[in-house]
């Protein structure tokens, strides 16, 4: 099951960075005002930047569930994989999130800062992949074969 939660989790992160590649605009801006510049100025190269990442993202949320569920070979190495993203995933989604919520706080001061940008990442993006990677860890736990 938290395999299956995992996937959903990734494919979530994917859908939005391919919805921005293809033009939508919904919540760009919690990505950072460099993100909504980047679609702006440089629309094909902001394309095909964000659809590599949705392929990325994507792979990495299905590539374990079809791994153990024998869809495609080479379980062990895909284990290996996730055995190093998933906590990956998990630091990085809690040390973002807990960087932006300190500077939203006032607890860390900084003259400049994109508001809508940090929001994002205090409260969608980063706990999003935390969460992705908790679910991921949870699963390799729980398929561990003896």
């Amino acid at each position: 099951m938290a395999l299956w939660v995992a996937a959903v989790l990734g494919t979530i992160h994917a859908a939005w960075s391919a919805y921005w590649a293809f033009g939508g605009r919904v919540l760009l801006d919690t990505v950072g005002g460099w993100a909504v510049a980047a679609v702006e100025e440089r629309p094909l190269l902001a394309l095909g930047g964000l659809l590599a990442v949705a392929v990325a993202k994507l792979l990495a949320a299905w590539i374990p569930l079809l791994a153990e569920t024998g869809r495609i070979p080479g379980r062990r190495v895909w284990r290996g994989c996730a055995w190093v993203g998933g906590p990956f995933l998990i630091i990085y989604g809690a040390v973002n999130a807990s960087a932006a919520v300190a500077i939203l706080a006032g607890w860390v001061e900084t003259e400049n800062y994109d508001r809508p940008g940090l929001i994002g990442h205090a409260f969608v993006w980063d706990p999003l992949f935390a969460v992705w990677g908790v679910a991921l860890t949870i699963a390799l736990v729980a398929t561990r074969r003896t």
